[in-house]
């Protein structure tokens, strides 16, 4: 073929057009002696260009012609090529799909002739039919050769079409059948006297049993042993763990031919640390006392495949009546919960988005989905006891568990991601579930299936497009047929019984199936343009529901929230159109009591919960929120009216932290959970700190404008203390201040003292007022001589009182002092008249050192709830707060004077302080900080979960799971969650026995 210099041939640019990449290596391919008898045959390159990838196929025939023995075999080949279109399109169509058969064929030149047969019976080969072809391998090599020549048959059908991938994974699982068969049978052939002393069962589990294998995975099985008649039990099982750990090897240890597959025994009871072979009875016993859930999802695909069969069919026949009780076993709801969550942390992140198997919308999703179902619903109705996926969605979907449309999406979406995972694994024949990133590996996998326009990118288009429709049905999957069964729209269709629906229910973790039931009939029922929104958003959010620790109670507030907002045109508008509402929505609604009561009081709030223009979950600042405040307040008919603005605002923003806290915590499909506990404790603790301020600054004004006019006949201010001085507040906190004034020039003190009473004595009054908002309590014990003393001194009272009889304890109180309300300037000064005291400039003395260690020592001993559990007490127990707290304060008032970063009030900022001021080291400083953020975010929990303030762990298992939820603990890991804040806690007493009371043991 020689072209004119300068000039393309004519074959290169033909090549071009047939798929070729490399053509000019094609070219001389094509001029090699093998093939000069068909070098201008235009059948061969017509047949070349429909193959998955032309310039493997050619060099896998050129390989193949090369490796005949003698020119009569290589002419044979090409003649039987050219004139028996059948061969040529499985034997290039093989060669072109998969570099690993090419090697095979060059090794076994004569291999070729398996793709030759072209019968009825070959259409469709059985376990029989590939036992023939494996009848005449008598040791391991032998065996591997003949298993890729049974291989070469199953995936020239594959890639030619002629079976599609269901039928291409059930022949794979029969030849793995048959070489199970094979394998035992060498093993016995090894070892007579072993075989003669036992009966041994090979139970096939996974894809193997489920009669839907790959084309590369690991054949999970499970041995049986029972000892042959007459013999010793314990001498039978000996022998049947080593006739059964013989076979394993044969199949799996790599020889000069490779291996065929690993054989995985780890389904086994008691996995990798249990008896690879045991009796039937010592199943059974562990089956019916030690198993998990999980285990028996995958009993679902046991099935008897070598061996003696008749044991292995009893095996079945025992275990499966176990299986279809599972789901009445106690814990089946945590465990299915926990199974739900897909398990992607071990997935390297830049392999999450290209994982077939594991990743989101990939194979797993489809196969957990349809076995949880059979698990639920199998028990009662036989027909769905199959062990394959596809065979058992149909069965789901024709008894009405599933809706058709759903099922058929499903089904479609499970072909062609098993059909992708097949092609991968097909060309290297190694195990792997990554969709590669080399552009010609992805060009030969998308011509492969079918799509030769622009096979990459059409590829990834339908890739997506699959794994989009495997995550939207996933959930939908457990939840439509649901509604179908109480919404009773369309005639002719299957439907969930009302026992099923119960069990549905139920095995989804809903405690009150029929209250469910009325719940989701009450909010989908009906024609209306309402109900038809209504259910397409309860299939996602009953499944966000169930993945909290009380869905009930999601559903319940849910329906509530719609009933009160429904006429609302934008509510379900705002959950149907912005994704992330209606799942913080129902993060929210099922977390617990405060923010639901929350946003019942003003179910408007919802809108908070979208991106759009309610302003979202981000915190407001507190310049925004006393402007709301004051204008409203200014806006108000009297101070009551005012101040119920203000609450108003007040409530709003409550629920907003609230909300942010929970989604935060919980995380979301697009947005992982918060990983840094502190910084979600410090974004509360400052957002209802900072909206505290602003409610007091304008109950201050409306006070002040409804009394006086625009101005008091006395500067005031408010000075923020405790946690609401140090920004720390939490949901229940109570608001700690001290109340000073300052008469106004010319105006007496007794007026002014007067007026600054009745200022004070209203504000609390208003702000506890019984109405629909949350009261916010003004506690002033703090102030000098306690309860004993006045609610309001002027400055000067308050100079001449530190000045004279000022104790240790106050000073170690006014820590925490900041001005929050009132008056700036006499607020400052406030600020400057205490500095020396909470700072003093020589430090503390030994004996005041002493004082404020007695005191907390008293505390710890009497303040202690009776009955509670003092190491899970979160405020007062060892490691607990105020172990935390006082600790610092005692670094604050010892170096404060010197140390200007230990100057603040608030917590985290003071121990970071000292940390870099050396006071304190490293791993103490990271060990305090660790408790106080998990303290916190259990008193956070405890408020949020029981929508009233708790410093211990709530008793009831539900609310206990909830706080557990919330802290980031899987469901039932309750016990994990006591043990690791113990442990923390422990561990922070230790270094405040040594920092604060000066124990020098560690």
């Amino acid at each position: 073929m020689t072209a004119v210099p300068g000039r393309r041939s004519s074959t290169f640019t033909r090549l071009l057009r047939h798929g070729f990449t490399d053509a000019s290596a094609a070219e001389r391919l094509l001029d090699s002696v093998e093939l000069a008898p068909l070098r201008d045959d235009p059948v061969l390159l017509d047949a070349l260009g429909a193959t998955a990838d032309p310039d493997l196929a050619l060099l896998g025939l050129v390989r193949l012609l090369e490796a005949q023995p003698n020119p009569g075999a290589r002419r044979e080949l090409l003649d039987t090529l050219i004139s028996a279109k059948p061969l040529r399109d499985r034997l290039l169509g093989v060669l072109g799909a998969s570099a690993a058969l090419g090697d095979h064929l060059a090794r076994h030149p004569g291999d070729w002739q398996a793709l030759v047969t072209y019968e009825a019976r070959d259409l469709h080969p059985g376990v029989a039919e590939f036992e023939a072809g494996l009848a005449q391998a008598d040791d391991p090599v032998s065996l591997r050769v003949a298993y890729r020549r049974c291989l070469l048959s199953i995936a020239a059908r594959d890639v030619c079409g002629t079976t599609g991938v269901a039928e291409s994974a059930a022949e794979l699982a029969d030849l793995a059948t048959a070489t199970l068969r094979a394998a035992l049978g060498l093993a016995r052939a090894a070892a007579p006297e072993d075989d003669a002393l036992c009966r041994l069962a090979v139970i096939a589990m996974g894809k193997c049993g489920g009669h839907e294998l790959n084309y590369v995975s690991d054949v999970d099985v499970i041995f049986v042993g029972e000892p042959a008649e007459g013999a010793d039990e314990t001498k039978a099982i000996r022998a049947a763990t080593r006739l059964a750990s013989h076979m394993m090897r044969i199949c799996s240890e790599t020889t000069v031919e490779g291996s065929i597959w690993p054989v995985d025994a780890n389904l086994r009871p008691e996995g990798r640390n249990g008896p690879l072979v045991r009796t039937l009875a010592s199943h059974l016993a562990y089956y019916q006392r030690w198993a998990k859930t999980w285990e028996f999802q995958a009993l679902l695909k046991a099935r008897p495949v070598a061996g003696d069969l008749d044991l292995g069919a009893e095996y079945v026949e025992a275990v499966q009546p176990l299986v279809w009780k599972a789901a009445e076993r106690e814990n089946f709801v945590a465990d299915v919960q926990k199974m739900r969550r897909r398990v992607v942390e071990n997935i390297p992140a830049a392999e999450v988005e290209r994982q077939l198997k594991l990743g989101p919308g990939g194979l797993r999703d489809v196969e957990f989905a349809v076995q949880l179902l059979q698990l639920v619903h199998g028990r009662t109705d036989p027909s769905l006891r199959s062990g394959t996926t596809l065979d058992a969605l149909k069965a789901l979907a024709a008894g009405g568990y599933v809706g058709r449309s759903d099922a058929a999406q499903l089904d479609e979406a499970y072909r062609f991601l098993r059909s992708l995972e097949h092609r991968i694994q097909l060309f290297r024949l190694r195990r792997t579930h990554l969709v590669p990133e080399d552009e010609a590996e992805l060009r030969r996998i998308g011509r492969s299936l079918g799509l030769r326009t622009d096979p990459v990118a059409d590829l990834h288009r339908e890739w997506r497009r699959h794994a989009t429709v495997v995550r939207r049905l996933h959930e939908k999957l457990f939840y439509r047929p649901l509604l179908d069964a109480v919404a009773q729209l369309a005639t002719g269709e299957a439907r969930l019984s009302a026992e099923a629906a119960r069990e549905r229910m139920v095995a989804l973790g809903y405690a009150d199936p029929a209250s469910a039931l009325r719940h989701l009939e009450a909010l989908a029922s009906g024609v209306t343009r309402k109900a038809a929104i209504q259910r397409t958003l309860l299939p996602v959010l009953l499944g966000w529901f169930a993945d909290s620790a009380d869905p009930d109670a999601g559903l319940l507030n849910f329906r509530k929230v719609s009933d009160a907002l429904g006429k609302t045109p934008w509510y379900l508008r705002l959950l149907r159109d912005e994704g992330a509402a209606a799942q913080n929505l129902a993060r929210v609604l099922s977390a617990g009591r405060l923010a639901p009561d929350l946003l019942m009081r003003a179910p408007e709030a919802v809108a908070l919960l979208g991106d759009g223009d309610g302003g979202g979950l981000t915190p407001r600042p507190r310049a925004h929120l006393e402007q709301e405040i004051l204008a409203a307040v200014n806006r108000a008919d009297g101070a009551a009216q005012a101040v119920t603005a203000a609450r108003g605002v007040r409530r709003r923003e409550l629920f907003r932290t609230a909300a942010a806290d929970i989604v935060g915590s919980y995380g979301t499909e697009e947005q992982p959970a918060e990983a840094d506990q502190g910084a979600l404790v410090d974004r509360v603790g400052a957002a209802v700190s900072d909206l505290t301020a602003a409610t007091l600054a304008g109950t201050l004004r409306a006070v002040v404008r409804d009394g006086w006019g625009d101005e008091l006949p006395t500067r005031f201010a408010v000075i923020g203390m405790g946690r609401f001085g140090g920004h720390e507040l939490g949901y229940g906190s109570d608001a700690d201040v001290l109340f000073v004034h300052e008469p106004r020039d010319g105006v007496d003190e007794r007026e002014a003292s007067q007026a600054a009473s009745k200022v004070v004595s209203e504000m609390r009054r208003l702000l506890q007022i019984p109405s629909a908002d949350p009261p916010l309590l003004i506690d002033a014990d703090l102030r000098p001589e306690g309860k004993s003393g006045p609610l309001v001194r002027t400055l000067t009272s308050y100079a001449a009182y530190y000045r004279r009889w000022s104790l240790t304890w106050e000073s170690h109180a006014l820590l925490r002092a900041e001005p929050v309300a009132g008056d700036a300037d006499l607020g400052r000064r406030f600020i400057e008249l205490i500095d020396p005291l909470r700072y003093p400039a020589g430090g503390l003395g030994d004996e005041a050192v002493r004082e404020i260690r007695r005191l907390k020592a008293r505390m710890e001993r009497e303040r202690l709830p009776r009955g509670a559990d003092p190491k899970l007490h979160a405020k007062l127990g060892p490691g607990g707060l105020s172990d935390v707290e006082w600790t610092v304060q005692l670094l604050q008032l010892r170096h404060g004077a010197r140390e200007p970063g230990l100057r603040t009030t608030r917590t985290r900022e003071a121990l970071a302080a000292a940390r870099a001021a050396g006071l304190i080291t490293d791993e103490d400083a990271g060990t305090l900080d660790e408790a106080w953020v998990l303290a916190t975010r259990v008193r956070n929990a405890v408020m949020l979960v029981r929508g009233r303030a708790g410093d211990t762990f709530p008793s009831d298992p539900r609310e206990l799971a909830a706080v557990g939820r919330y802290l980031g603990h899987n469901p039932g890991h309750v016990g994990d969650m006591l043990d690791g804040y113990r442990r923390t806690a422990r561990r922070a007493r230790t270094v405040v026995e040594e920092l604060f009371y000066g124990v020098t043991e560690r």
